[in-house]
């Protein structure tokens, strides 16, 4: 086998199952496989930086229940920077890494893409709570977070009632409402709002007096921040563009809220559980969803299989072409959104 020593990173939003990845890349990378695995730090900045630390047994030993990364991330994008890219490769050098293990979302895997095109020996795992990376059945993190939301929407549902209000609750999904949509089915929201399907307040707010004409005292909204109205407008929290070019959304369950409150009369209050959606620790399937990624990772560097990105198909973990994995967002089944439409009002 010509590749000896591996980099791991963890780049983009944290997400519960990160450590299950990183800890089986690390315990099958040793044993059998004899490698020296190499933790970079912050990301794709660990890389411009170099930024690094060898991962023994010991440093991965007890990490499988905890949320985070104990790499820690970065929103850096060595392709919006000057030279990055030369830099990431000289480094890779420096550090003497073969090959390369990236996890995280679109913009890690697409740094990762463009890397793999430059030469790079590199393998992607994907990761995102959003759940919207083409290419894979579901991403780890998914489930903890709608579980997170789940949760949040039950203990919703007793203040609502206690106080006969309508709630609220704005939880993440910039192009994807996975998310709303699962966490509003499990949680029986009255309605959920996510981006793939524009509404209207004036629509809401005659769901909701149809609600209260049928004697319901109370009502339960979830909506994905990026969630749009039917002008295609979406709610920002900034102007300002991250190091992928992204706005910084949120704010749109307050603008519905006051609409809500302002058009019907019912009194309305707003959760908006942002980071809480992705701390804490990783539910039994992300562990296990995260601890197959892993394993399959270093399967494919150990068998020389570059340029791939691992994948869940069904009930089994895949290989795919890691440019087709970003090549568009995963949205929401719309047959999905059907069955959350049924038990609207």
């Amino acid at each position: 086998m010509s590749v000896k020593r591996v980099g791991v990173l963890t780049g983009g939003g944290d997400c519960p199952g990160l450590n299950a990845v990183i800890r089986a890349i690390v315990r099958k990378g040793i044993d059998p496989y004899g490698l020296d695995i190499i933790g970079i730090l912050e990301g794709w900045k660990g890389m411009m930086e170099g930024l690094y630390r060898p991962l023994d047994m010991k440093e991965v030993s007890g990490i499988l229940p905890k949320g985070g990364t104990i790499l820690s991330t970065s929103r850096t994008n060595p392709y919006n920077i000057e030279g990055g890219a030369r830099t990431v490769k000289d480094n890779m050098g420096r550090m003497e890494l073969d090959a390369l293990i990236a996890i995280g979302g679109d913009d890690t895997i697409g740094v990762a893409a463009k890397l793999h095109e430059d030469g790079v020996k590199v393998v992607g795992v994907p990761k995102t709570i959003d759940n919207d990376l083409e290419g894979t059945d579901q991403t780890f993190g998914f489930d903890t977070a709608i579980n997170i939301v789940m949760e949040a929407v039950d203990r919703l549902h007793t203040t609502a009632e206690s106080h006969n209000r309508v709630m609220v609750c704005e939880v993440m999904g910039r192009h994807a409402g996975w998310i709303a949509v699962e966490s509003g089915i499990a949680g029986g929201a009255d309605v959920v709002l996510i981006p793939e399907e524009p509404f209207t307040i004036e629509a809401v707010c005659d769901t909701l007096r149809k609600r209260h004409e049928r004697g319901k005292t109370f009502s339960i909204i979830v909506v994905a921040e990026g969630a749009k109205l039917a002008d295609d407008s979406m709610v920002l929290k900034s102007e300002e563009r991250d190091a992928f070019g992204h706005v910084r959304l949120g704010g749109i369950g307050n603008v519905l809220g006051e609409q809500i409150e302002k058009q019907t009369g019912f009194e309305t209050r707003v959760t908006v559980l942002g980071h809480i959606q992705r701390g804490g620790s990783p539910t039994a399937f992300d562990r296990v969803l995260g601890t197959r990624f892993g394993i399959a990772a270093i399967d494919c560097v150990a068998q020389g299989e570059f340029g791939k990105m691992v994948a869940l198909r069904g009930t089994e973990i895949v290989s795919v072409d890691i440019k087709d994995a970003v090549s568009k967002n995963r949205t929401v089944d719309m047959g999905l959104y059907d069955i959350a439409k049924v038990f609207f009002g």
